[in-house]
């Protein structure tokens, strides 16, 4: 029995056909038996010991990022506060009377008094702060917190 071109090309989509429905059908199944198992209780357990690696792996780097956020934050709030303190400090106009006072300079007292009197007081501190050298350090200006 000889088979001709014909009967092979319908042999062979019929063939195609039947394998494309049976092979979409076989999948339709495995889906749906994996999606029903996934949802169960007792596939919790072995998922969480299959994938324990990954969550440890996840919460060391997410504990390493926050340690460096902290650490970043750390350093630019407080230095900042710091920075914000000294300058309030110069231009409060009653420091320097404090200071003549608390060392007996009793001239230096008078003159910071009649400035500050005279509304001078503020002029006189912004002098001194644009004189004073700065020497603060910074933090680090960047600090990337993406996935290693």
């Amino acid at each position: 029995m000889e088979i001709d071109a014909v009967t092979l090309l319908v042999y062979a989509t019929i063939w195609t056909v039947f394998y494309f429905f049976l092979s979409n059908y076989i999948a339709e199944l495995s889906r749906k038996k994996w999606t029903s198992w996934v949802q169960s209780e007792e596939s919790d357990d072995i998922l969480v010991e299959a994938l324990q690696a990954v969550i440890e792996e996840i919460e060391d780097r997410m504990h390493d990022k926050l340690e460096a956020f902290q650490t970043h934050f750390q350093k630019s709030f407080f230095g900042s506060v710091g920075n914000m303190t000294k300058k309030a400090q110069n231009l409060d106009p009653f420091n320097k009377i404090r200071k003549a006072a608390k060392d007996g300079d009793w001239t230096s007292m008078v003159v910071e008094y009649a400035a500050n009197k005279a509304n001078l007081g503020s002029l006189i501190a912004q002098n001194s702060t644009e004189t004073a050298p700065n020497s603060t350090e910074t933090a680090p200006k960047e600090v990337k917190f993406g996935l290693k």
